[in-house]
């Protein structure tokens, strides 16, 4: 099994430290960078254990076939990775291809 994270989740997740320290959700940045080091290895390590849902049509955007996981950082926010699964060479791949949260896309799902 393997995770595959697109370059564009990790544009978000380096854009989101600096989103959370200039909003002041965090006063350090490097407590804002320590926040998305942690959502990233939860992820990463707990994505395969964890429920998944397949994703409402809104989200095709980011690509057909999508399911999502969801993971509580704290009582208020709760993250979600959405990601296709395929196997290649007999290996399941996950390949992540979005992240948000509830206060983005709760409306939705």
């Amino acid at each position: 099994m393997k995770i595959i994270v697109t370059s564009k989740v990790y544009e978000y997740l380096e854009n989101l430290v600096i989103i959370l320290y200039e909003n002041e959700y965090f006063g350090f940045k490097d407590s804002a960078k320590k926040y998305v080091d942690d959502l990233y290895d939860d992820i990463i390590t707990n994505l395969p254990a964890h429920t998944k849902k397949p994703a409402p049509r809104y989200f095709d955007k980011y690509g057909k076939g999508l399911y999502y996981a969801t993971f509580k950082k704290n009582k208020n926010t709760q993250w979600y990775a959405f990601f296709r699964i395929y196997e290649e060479r007999g290996e399941l791949i996950y390949q992540i291809r979005y992240i948000t949260n509830n206060h983005t896309v709760a409306q939705y799902l």
